[in-house]
């Protein structure tokens, strides 16, 4: 999941614009991809698109969420991401969710309401979803718009895939070139994995070649490289952490597990593992988790 979630924001950056004529807004006229993060930055949405229709003076901002599967995290995201724009912009966004591959049954929901556990506040959101497998794909390829292309795979097939992907590439080599054209047949490979498993209709979309030529999944492999290795070494501080506390104060210091977890300044861990080792109590320690202490 994390090959296509890192394809689907590059192509965000690249054809945002694409991207919302596949939700029917055939009508825009300009689009620029913003900054997503916008209050924690762990928490933000795939893209923030600020986009002007035709004939509209003032743009209006879109979310963007580009789900694998219709998996019920679709709610939780949705919703999250309206308010954090909310609350940064103090504007209400367009929330659009694309859903690129079905999974059995299961549909993808399109509002949520939240209520307090009284029953005193309630927020409701609605939001527009799309499932890309239910749209057609001719009508996508006849279109003008070479960012729909690494989609097309996904969409509502009427035949045999193999001429769909033949062209698929005729329209990639055909209206871009360098390092454009070798990235848009990579993330066609990389989506187009999600329905097939077929090597000879990737060798339609460039094979191997295509992958290893594209500019955007070497800089990605190496993201995901400095990624991995983070991820490692703060597991890594969290465990010895919790070893000394549990060594010191017993099992139940194992408790604060899931607080250590979202502390993501290595400095900190490291400032927390000395202190484990010299606090007086497991409340002290807490407290200084928490802030609570200097």
């Amino acid at each position: 999941m994390h090959e296509y979630d890192k394809s689907s924001k590059w192509l965000i950056q690249h054809y945002a614009g694409s991207i919302l004529r596949l939700f029917g807004m055939g009508d825009v006229a300009r689009w620029r991809a913003l900054q997503a993060e916008l209050v924690q930055p762990r928490r933000y949405p795939d893209g923030l698109v600020e986009a002007w229709l035709t004939g509209i003076e003032h743009p209006d901002l879109y979310i963007l969420e580009l789900a694998t599967y219709p998996e019920p995290r679709i709610q939780d995201q949705a919703v999250r991401d309206a308010c954090l724009v909310y609350l940064d912009r103090d504007v209400v966004p367009e929330v659009l969710v694309l859903v690129l591959s079905p999974r059995g049954a299961r549909r993808a929901a399109s509002e949520a309401t939240l209520r307090s556990r009284r029953g005193t506040t309630s927020l409701k959101v609605r939001w527009r979803t799309v499932e890309l497998w239910t749209i057609p794909a001719e009508p996508l390829l006849e279109s003008g718009d070479v960012g729909l292309i690494p989609w097309i795979p996904l969409c509502r097939l009427d035949g045999p895939p193999a001429p769909i992907f033949r062209r698929c590439r005729e329209r990639i080599d055909r209206e871009t070139s360098g390092g454009l054209r070798e990235n848009l047949l990579a993330v066609s490979q990389v989506l187009a994995s999600l329905r097939y498993d077929d090597e000879g209709l990737f060798q339609l979309l460039g094979g191997r070649e295509a992958m290893i030529d594209s500019p955007i999944l070497r800089k990605l492999k190496a993201e995901w490289s400095e990624e991995a290795a983070r991820k490692a070494s703060h597991d890594v501080a969290v465990r010895m952490i919790l070893s000394a506390l549990v060594a010191r104060f017993g099992p139940r210091a194992r408790s604060i597990r899931p607080e250590l977890t979202k502390i993501d300044d290595g400095n900190r861990l490291d400032q927390l593992h000395r202190l484990a080792v010299a606090c007086a109590d497991l409340e002290d320690f807490r407290g200084h988790v928490r802030g609570n202490k200097s």
